[in-house]
């Protein structure tokens, strides 16, 4: 596979959110607004690339009995890293995603992508690898921000496209997520399929 199809895979062909259906739970919980998923979503790129990268430098040098355990501590150092940085220069971000950024370290996608991937590849290809997979989950989760956010209050990134009461509440509400993930993964895969 050459390194354009390694960074496109995540995008399209393996898409984290409406083909795999990993990461569900910052998927559903994070996305009320556009600026939300995104921000999870970069927030979950930045993680996955530099995990993929320096499990990829250290793989030879872990034992097989504490891979996964060493895979862990890795990812959870660079959630605490970006979860200080969050805090400390962009502090709204940070109280909007809350919870949901420690939880990184347990997200399926950034440990999946460790084992198969960046554990048997070189940092290169990791790298893109992980560029890849978190640009479509940031896609992903940006685009069900912004359905949500839409036909929830009227607005994308805060801007008005219609006024707010004719939105259907339901949208913002926790019921709406699985609604909209619904309907975009039935087009993702259309599309995908054509």
């Amino acid at each position: 596979m050459n390194n354009m199809k390694v960074f496109l895979n995540g995008i399209i062909k393996e898409n984290p959110t409406f083909v795999l259906l990993l990461g569900m739970c910052p998927t559903l919980g994070t996305t009320s607004s556009a600026l939300n998923g995104m921000s999870m979503g970069l927030a979950t790129l930045a993680v996955l690339v530099f995990s993929n990268l320096i499990i990829s430098l250290i793989k030879d040098v872990i034992p097989d009995k504490v891979r996964i355990p060493s895979f862990i501590v890795v990812i959870a150092s660079l959630v605490t890293i970006l979860q200080m940085c969050l805090q400390a220069y962009v502090p709204e971000v940070y109280a909007s995603l809350g919870l949901f950024i420690p939880l990184i370290v347990v997200n399926c996608i950034i440990l999946g992508r460790a084992e198969a991937f960046a554990a048997k590849n070189n940092p290169w290809r990791s790298i893109l690898d992980g560029l890849g997979m978190g640009i479509g989950f940031t896609l992903s989760l940006t685009l069900l921000g912004a359905v949500r956010e839409l036909f929830g209050t009227g607005r994308i990134f805060s801007f008005g496209i219609f006024p707010e009461n004719y939105g259907a509440l339901i949208f913002v509400l926790a019921p709406g997520a699985f609604i909209a993930l619904g309907f975009l993964m039935a087009f993702f895969n259309t599309f995908k399929k054509a």
